[in-house]
């Protein structure tokens, strides 16, 4: 089954994974699939990053809820840095096409991706290259349609310099995902090319 081909790959600061505690260098992937919860838009994240291995691509799965990162707040900040914010921003450096996968909440963007977006902008003076010319694309499983959301995030991730896919994929329990609509998304999203800044 393509998801069994899957890495889940939840970053903490404490783990490592198989390869690097053997020695063996592990080529970054191609894709990163993004989850902005951990429900129904992680397995729409493991679906496509699934279906982009299929087509040939090395993709992996980032569940931002595993990370457990506090919410940023001034307070916060002063507080310290936290030890996810740095692998968190290794992953996104090392994979050059990411698809987010985010509910709808309260007509925008949910909180998980928007805290985690915080963090990164004061964690070093680069944070502009993690989205700077990057392919993204857009995903989301709402029950409200998740327009809202999507509206939200694109604003965003253009403001910040990426390169947003103008093809999208909303779904629900009414309109779950078909197998055809991911397969076209990875395909579209893989032939973007990052720009040269």
């Amino acid at each position: 089954m393509l998801q069994n081909r899957v890495q889940i790959c939840c970053v903490r600061a404490a783990s490592l994974e198989l390869d690097q505690v053997y020695g063996v260098i592990t080529p970054p992937p191609d894709l990163l699939v993004i989850a902005a919860s951990n429900g129904e838009n992680l397995k729409l994240a493991s679906r496509i990053a699934a279906q982009a291995e299929h087509q040939g691509h090395r993709a992996k799965v980032l569940d931002l809820t595993s990370l457990s990162l506090p919410l940023f707040t001034p307070l916060a900040k002063e507080a310290g840095m936290p030890d996810g914010v740095a692998p968190l921003h290794q992953q996104l450096m090392a994979a050059t096409h990411w698809v987010i996968c985010a509910p709808e909440y309260n007509g925008s963007i949910p909180p998980a991706f928007t805290s985690a977006v915080a963090w990164l902008s004061v964690q070093g003076d680069d944070f502009r290259s993690l989205f700077n010319g990057r392919p993204i694309a857009m995903a989301s499983f709402s029950g409200g349609g998740g327009m809202g959301m999507s509206m939200s995030l694109r604003s965003q991730l253009s403001h910040l310099g990426a390169q947003v896919l103008g093809r999208q994929l909303m779904s629900n329990h009414a309109k779950p995902a078909k197998d055809e609509s991911i397969r076209d998304l990875v395909h579209l999203l893989m032939q973007m090319q990052p720009l040269k800044l």
